[in-house]
């Protein structure tokens, strides 16, 4: 009767915080962080590993994404997995701008986040030149265990709405890294947004 009667004197404020009440978009975060659909665009080395993370032994189903996506306009999380030749990166671009909102990307590898041991001109030096990436996942390659911790990771940015108040004060995306020019190096500086 108590429940009854803060209700009475006070109307909602009366109720305390428990499962019944709660804010909507807490909710909505906690259903986002449970139901990521992955579509994934493994392109070397690192693919096997992804792939290795969905069988049974490690088991993406416990987090609710047993079902990689064939299709980008059903995905929500983009893995990449490996590195990304310039030919491939407008068709990266293109998938990631196909998904639906909101939308996240893990950068699975070092090739995949810096380029690697690829230091030439046909591969591009980090996805987050292409599309802003949430997490970044090391290794060469790195285990299916390394990936699982980098989706539990996005996970939690996600449930406390870190990752999209970062877009909302930078809305261009990108990690906004910036890259210095030493008068020694021959290369010209660059900024990413």
């Amino acid at each position: 009767m108590g429940l009854i009667a803060g209700v009475r004197e006070d109307g909602f404020a009366g109720l305390e915080h428990n499962f019944l009440t709660g804010k909507v978009e807490d909710l909505v975060r906690w259903a986002r962080t449970r139901s990521l659909m992955p579509a994934t665009f493994g392109l070397a080395c690192c693919a096997i590993e992804m792939m290795g993370a969905g069988g049974p032994h490690f088991d993406l189903a416990r987090f609710g994404m047993e079902t990689f996506r064939a299709s980008p306009r059903q995905a929500d999380l983009m893995i990449v997995a490996g590195r990304l030749s310039q030919k491939m990166a407008p068709v990266l671009r293109t998938i990631y701008d196909q998904m639906m909102e909101p939308k996240w990307v893990i950068s699975m590898g070092v090739c995949a986040s810096t380029g690697g041991m690829f230091n030439n001109y046909a591969l591009v030096q980090g996805v987050d030149q292409v599309v802003p990436v949430d997490v970044y996942v090391p290794g060469c390659p790195p285990g299916p265990e390394t990936l699982l911790h980098g989706i539990i990771t996005l996970h939690d940015l996600i449930r406390t709405g870190e990752i999209l108040r970062r877009r909302e004060a930078s809305p261009s995306g990108g990690a906004g890294i910036a890259v210095e020019w030493s008068p020694s190096s021959t290369a010209q500086p660059v900024t990413i947004d």
